[in-house]
């Protein structure tokens, strides 16, 4: 008798409904993530946040956090004032 979770059962109704909700919300937070680590020109966060899959929770982390620019940063390299 086997009492472990086999892969039928696991994506029976319930289970491909949750896996839709962590889909479902994971994935806008990591496109926005990507999109602002590619901007940001941060390589390493880029390539982090596309191979990690921590259900948004990583993705979080850097919109709110990490992706903040530090004081004396410019903004803009392309404004007038630059130049």
């Amino acid at each position: 008798m086997n009492t472990g979770t086999d892969i039928a059962t696991l994506f029976d109704g319930q289970g491909l409904f949750l896996l839709m909700l962590i889909v479902l919300w994971s994935l806008p937070w990591k496109g926005v993530a990507l999109w602002k680590a590619a901007h940001l020109e941060q390589k390493k966060w880029f390539i982090a946040l596309l191979l990690i899959n921590t259900v948004g929770i990583l993705e979080i982390l850097f919109i709110f956090y990490f992706s903040k620019r530090k004081i004396g940063e410019r903004e803009d390299t392309s404004s007038p004032s630059s130049l």
